[in-house]
Formats: structure tokens, sequence, C-alpha cells
């Protein structure tokens, strides 16, 4: 299971906060190239919340994690500042890997959270290299490579008739190294038709050779769960809902005489079979696939800096009873550069061409500027262009309740940001303001609740916001983590009722204390999360671990300790108080 993000709520281990608040540079694909606030969740250390699912993890980053009832990401969809779920990009160790078909299986990611290293967010303009596609950000999960000999059995349950099973294993052989996973989860639901199984094994190879390295990653997940509801709130449909994910990511990284490249090879399948209403003997059945070849080369190159270029080609295909048989490819080719130009100031650029054969060339790209006011002290500044085509479900679906539209065009937008950055020892902080300016924006609306949800087009749209962390190590033993972010959005609506994009978060927030106990990692938080028009809800978190020895620990958890009633997508309510226990074993 699998994911989880930022300035939301504290639902990962204090090194994802202390990670998050460094921003500094990360290394994904393209290694060293991002000068603009960027945040992380480390897996390698104690995860006390939600030890399930590497998604709830994802709580403490600057991400609004949008989930439909279910526990353990079962479901969930991704915003960032203030995008639709659409709009963000999702990476596989700096693959796209977007599901073609709908957004809403974009957490469909066939890999435990054993295999999970870091998530890596990249909001706005920092984004803009991996995808031309990454209008709010992207989001990128970083697998482990399989080098220390381990091997761990997990289990847990809760009072929501939840429970899961995990076992991992980690050895090497020479210069072969291997990891497999199997996870377990299941739960009868905490109100009608809420029910879920989800089972996921994984499969990581990695080879050393002279020159560098092969890894190898294949997961596969299936899912089958109640979904009342949750596309047509408030109309009482018991829906049902069967998935199965094979991926497979496979890629060399090798570097002769400071070149680096980076040949790379993603393949993914995705089934999905939807009953809108179970009652009936009528059912979606849809299969999707999408193959992702590419190379990536890198040189220093003196007063130029790292010069990058990157060549992909892709290719997208649905058969579908409801969406029908189509298929559509692109070729792609970038470049990237990062200079630094004195002791106070760096740069990065990209710049990005993509061939679509269903809808026209597009030029997208990013330029960022980072100044150091001191050692401790930074401001940035960044803006990229962006881009988004339709997705197969928006272009062809049609059921009682939503129509689609063959005639949508491609999203397009701009992203500016400026930040400050501070980082001591024992303090860290940042603060991020950020425009983005949308243009041709693709969102299912209505007139009246009469009519059926129609996909159109739309001018513009404005976003806006601030974001900002702080980090304090208080002693050696007590941490201390808080997070704001406020997004507004002005939207013409010309009269129409929008589906989605009134569903952003206007205002996330969290705070957390973690403590360092000899016998364990100790931690306790508040999130808040509002959207227009509605109220906002206040959840109060806490997880506990209990060290038996060096290979065992019992851990204890609970989510929305108040048992709070609130609804993350407005007709849909969310499961109360959640409380986990469970024991760890690791050799």
């Amino acid at each position: 299971m699998i994911i989880t993000l930022l300035l939301a709520c504290p639902q990962a281990s204090i090194s994802a906060q202390e990670d998050s608040q460094e921003l500094e540079p990360l290394v994904i694909t393209q290694q060293k190239q991002f000068l603009l606030n960027s945040y992380s969740t480390d897996f390698a250390r104690n995860n006390v919340f939600n030890y399930q699912s590497s998604l709830e993890g994802l709580n403490s980053l600057p991400v609004d994690l949008q989930s439909r009832s279910l526990a353990g990401g079962i479901q969930a969809d991704f915003s960032l500042r203030g995008s639709t779920f659409s709009q963000v990009l999702i990476l596989l160790n700096g693959v796209r890997i977007n599901d073609p078909q709908t957004a809403h299986y974009n957490a469909d990611i066939p890999f435990t959270k054993e295999d999970v290293k870091k998530i890596e967010v990249l909001p706005g303009a920092g984004s803009s290299l991996f995808g031309a596609d990454a209008i709010g950000g992207a989001v990128n999960f970083m697998l482990k490579e399989p080098k220390n000999k381990k091997t761990v059995w997990e289990f847990a349950a809760g009072n929501q008739r939840n429970g899961y099973g995990l076992f991992s294993m980690t050895d090497r052989f020479k210069d072969l190294g291997f990891r497999i996973s199997i996870e377990d989860a299941q739960s009868k639901g905490f109100r009608y038709d809420t029910d879920y199984k989800k089972f996921t094994t994984s499969l990581s190879t990695q080879w050393q050779l002279p020159l560098g390295s092969w890894q190898n990653d294949f997961g596969y997940q299936e899912k089958e769960y109640g979904a009342y509801d949750f596309y047509t709130p408030g109309r009482g449909y018991p829906s049902r809902e069967w998935i199965r994910t094979y991926l497979l990511n496979s890629g060399f990284t090798l570097n002769k005489d400071e070149l680096l490249i980076k040949p790379n090879f993603l393949w993914r399948r995705h089934f999905d079979k939807f009953a809108l209403d179970e009652r009936i003997d009528s059912y979606n059945n849809h299969r999707t696939d999408m193959f992702v070849p590419s190379v990536y080369l890198q040189k220093e190159a003196g007063l130029l800096g790292k010069v990058g270029l990157g060549l992909e080609w892709g290719q997208e295909g649905i058969v579908s009873t409801n969406l029908g048989e189509h298929v559509r490819k692109h070729q792609s080719i970038y470049l990237d550069d990062s200079l630094v130009l004195s002791q106070r100031w760096e740069m990065g650029f990209s710049l990005r061409l993509d061939d679509f054969s269903d809808f026209d060339q597009v030029y997208t790209g990013s330029a960022n500027f980072k100044f150091k006011l001191t050692p401790e002290t930074a401001f940035n500044l960044g803006f990229s262009r962006s881009m988004r085509v339709p997705s197969f479900t928006e272009l062809y679906y049609n059921d009682p309740t939503t129509v689609g539209n063959v005639n949508l065009t491609a999203e397009r937008a701009w992203n500016y940001q400026i930040g400050f950055e501070y980082k001591q020892d024992n303090l860290s902080s940042g603060l991020v303001f950020f425009l983005r300016q949308e243009d041709q924006m693709i969102d299912w609306v209505r007139i009246d609740p009469s009519q059926k949800w129609e996909a159109r087009n739309f001018t513009r749209d404005d976003v806006f916001g601030v974001e900002y962390t702080l980090h304090k190590k208080i002693n050696q033993r007590l941490s201390w983590d808080a997070r704001y972010a406020y997004t507004d959005k002005v939207v013409d609506t010309q009269g129409y009722q929008y589906k989605y994009g009134p569903n952003y978060a206007r205002h996330l927030a969290g705070t957390a204390f973690i403590l360092e106990l000899p016998f364990g990692r100790q931690e306790i938080g508040l999130n808040y999360k509002q959207r227009p028009g509605r109220r906002g809800w206040l959840l109060l978190d806490a997880g506990f671990n209990y060290d038996l020895n060096k290979n065992s620990r019992v851990f204890f958890s609970s989510t929305n300790i108040l048992n709070v009633e609130y609804q993350d997508i407005a007709g849909i309510p969310q499961p109360g108080r959640y409380i986990q226990a469970g024991l760890r074993i690791q050799w």
C-alpha cells in the first residue's frame, strides 16, 4: 500500500519533516536541477502513523490527498496548489505513470511501503522537467535499491474491521540484489458499501555493472472495493469496482568519462471493472496500456554547467466497453541545464517539445534562479509553462450522470513563484508565494442538477497562494513542525456548476511534536483543512512505538481521535476514529 504528502497533517515520521524543511535541491533522475522549494518524506525511518500505507505519509507534505471513504490508500486523488486531480504529474523513479483513462487511478501504484524509499513533492514551477502536464506540480515515488539483507514481517488490525499483513525480504548474491514483497489488506468497511480487499506483490532486482547498474522493478496489485456514491455524491448508487494493475520499470544508470547515460523502459497495464449500480447486472470494463521507452544523457560542460538531453516515445491505448478503442502516441525531446554562476547565484532551466498524435506540437519549459544572501538564507524565483491533454474518460465516457466531449482541447498554464529559505542545524523554514494562470482548463460542469455532468474547456482561471514550513529541533529528543498553505482560485464559471474545480483546499495546516525516547519514537499532531464554501475540520492523530528488542517492536496509532465527522469530498462521509495496533519483526 503506498503513499503520503505535506502541509496537511502530521501522519509521517519526523524524518519526513526534517527532509521537507531543508528545502535543498533534490536528486531525482536528472541529478541536481531544482533550485525551488521542494519537499520529501523519507520511509527509511520509522513511520509511526498508518503503517499500512505509504500514501498516508504524503499527508505530512503540502499535498491535498483527497480520499473517498476508504482507509489504506484504496482510492484517493492528488491535488497541488489548488489543482484538479488531473493536473498533478505522478512519477515512479522520475518516470511518468499517470493513468490515461482517468487520474482517479493515479494512486494505483503496485508497490508496498517496504519498496518505497522516499516521496518527493515538486509543486509549481520546479516540476516541468519531468513532463508537460505538471500543471499543479509532481509527486515522485522513489523505490529502494535492493542492497542490504533484510527480512520484515508485519501485522496489524484496527477497530473498523481492518487488518493487514506484510512480508518483505531483501538479499544479495555478489553483484545481484533482489527484494520481494507481499502485502494483503482487507476491511468490512465503516458503513454500507465501503468494504475493500487489496493485494500487492512486487519484485525488484539490481545488477551492479562495471559502469553503473541495471535496476528492474515489477509490481502487481489487485483491489476490490465498495464505492457507494464515489463519483455521484447524493445519488445513492451502491457502486463497486474491481482493479488490477501491472507495472514494469527497467532502467540502466551508466557513467563513462563523466557522461551520465540513463536508458529506461516503462510498461503499465490497468484493468478496471466498474458497476455504477451493483444491483443491476451491468458493468463497464476497461483496459489501458502505456509504453514509455526513453533515454537521458547528461554531461558536465564547463561554463555551460551540467547539460542534459532527453528523448522519449510513448504510446497509450484503451479497450473499453464504454469508451471504445483508442490509441494515441507522442514523441518528446527536452533539454535541461544547471549553472553555478557565482558563489551567490545559481540558475536552472529546461525546454521541452512534445508532439502528440491527436493534438498539436507543444513547447513547455521552466527557468529557476537562486540567490544566496548568506550561507543560511536564500531567495529563489521560477516560472514554467505546462499543458495537459484530456484523458480518455474526459473525451469518450458516457453513463446516466456523466458525458464526455470529443471536442476538448489541451489545457495550458503558466506557473510563477518566489520563495525564501532559511536553514540552520536546529531551525529551518521556507516561505513561497505562487501564481498560476490557467487557460482552456477542463472540468465536468452543468447548469442545474437535472442535467448530466459534461466535460468542457473554460477560458481562464487564476490560482494564487502561499506556503510556509517550519522545523525546530528543540533538544536531542524533541522536535516540532508547523506548516500552512493558503490557496485561492478565481474561476470564470460562466453560470455553470463545477464538479471538481471548487474542491481544492483553501486552508491546509498542521503541526506535530515528535519525541524520540529510548524505547521508541512517539508523535502527536493536529491537521486542519478547509475547502471553499464549506466548514473546515480539525483532526487529532497520534502514533506510538515500543521496541521489544533490536529486532521487533509493537506499534499503536490512532487517527481522528476526536471522532470528527467530515467529508473530504462533498457528499462522501469519511471514517471516524480509527485505532490500529500491530507487531513488526525485522532481522
